[in-house]
């Protein structure tokens, strides 16, 4: 045996791996999506006009990786979303736009004071739509290559600029590409906006019967139903908590917010593992079923219309934050 380690201790050392090949570079990553969309029908102008000079931008890579949502817990990003500031102003705005708000419900069943809380999270009742060039942005996440939505999301915005004939330094919204004061993605845009004045122009940013029939029609196809709760805080003991672990299985599929909810119980289940309301009085007797969100200290049962919001934004911190303060909201 010491002998052979002689040996090999004086053998050459085994060759190298081959080296990984590089990824395309940016300018063929963009080559690639100029042959896709025009397959796709976008003309040789809006592909030269949109494409033409493209750098990707890395503040747009750094601003994916500290998303508020993904590095604040689910009870810190709540408390700092419903400060008494932004509840004052939800009220105030629920108020001011309470006339077109009632008739985009009267069309699509969705309560104002949902409709005013997404605004307010999305984009601060209107006042930041994002100074970002989403054809820009989207084709930098694109390059990234983490997420294979944002490729589909970028051919998406050239079909805006192509249908709406504008041009694309025009085109601005977030890092992440949503636009407007709903904060739509592109792909969005071009399903659930609505010419909601009906002046044969559908303009998600400066026109705010667009922008709250836009968002009322994204919820409605989502699967929001007309007069039910989208959930409520309740309170969990240790020991009630060890019973819903071994009780209640996790939820599978779909992005990681819903594999964070359990598999949906009764109302009945609920009570009999000892949930009981915020205020320690028994949850209500409904003929619902009904998952749980965990945070590190509050905890939320929440019911089907929580996925219609969760489907705007899927991550549990949002969806929460949107449903207590549409509660503040209509509390008024």
């Amino acid at each position: 045996m010491l002998g052979l380690a002689a040996t090999l201790a004086f053998q050459d050392p085994p060759p190298p791996p081959p080296p990984v090949p590089a990824g395309p570079s940016f300018e063929e990553f963009l080559a690639g999506v100029r042959a896709e969309a025009l397959k796709r029908g976008i003309s040789e102008a809006t592909l030269d006009s949109a494409l033409t000079g493209l750098q990707p931008e890395t503040v747009v890579i750094a601003r994916d990786r500290a998303q508020p949502e993904l590095v604040q817990s689910l009870d810190e990003y709540v408390e700092r979303r419903l400060s008494a500031r932004t509840i004052a102003n939800a009220r105030e705005m629920a108020t001011k736009h309470a006339r077109l708000l009632r008739q985009v419900d009267e069309k699509y069943g969705v309560q104002p004071p949902l409709m005013i809380a997404i605004w307010g999270l999305e984009s601060n009742f209107g006042t930041f739509t994002g100074s970002y060039p989403t054809i820009s942005s989207l084709a930098t996440l694109a390059y990234d290559g983490r997420r294979a939505l944002f490729r589909s999301e970028l051919f998406a915005a050239l079909a805006i600029v192509e249908q709406k004939k504008i041009a694309p330094a025009d085109l601005k919204g977030s890092w992440a590409g949503a636009m407007g004061q709903p904060q739509f993605m592109p792909s969005s845009f071009l399903k659930h906006a609505v010419d909601f004045d009906e002046d044969k122009d559908i303009d998600i940013w400066n026109s705010m019967a667009d922008v709250f029939g836009s968002m009322a029609n994204y919820l409605q196809a989502a699967g929001w139903r007309e007069g039910e709760r989208w959930g409520r805080e309740v309170r969990i003991t240790r020991d009630v908590m060890a019973k819903i672990d071994r009780s209640v299985g996790m939820r599978s599929g779909g992005c990681r917010a819903v594999r964070e909810l359990t598999t949906a119980r009764s109302l009945e289940t609920w009570r009999e593992l000892g949930v009981t309301l915020a205020t320690g009085k028994a949850l209500p007797k409904a003929d619902m079923n009904a998952s749980l969100v965990r945070g590190q200290k509050r905890h939320f049962l929440v019911y089907r219309n929580y996925e219609a919001i969760l489907s705007y934004n899927c991550s549990n911190s949002y969806a929460v934050s949107v449903g207590m303060l549409s509660d503040q909201i209509g509390a008024n």
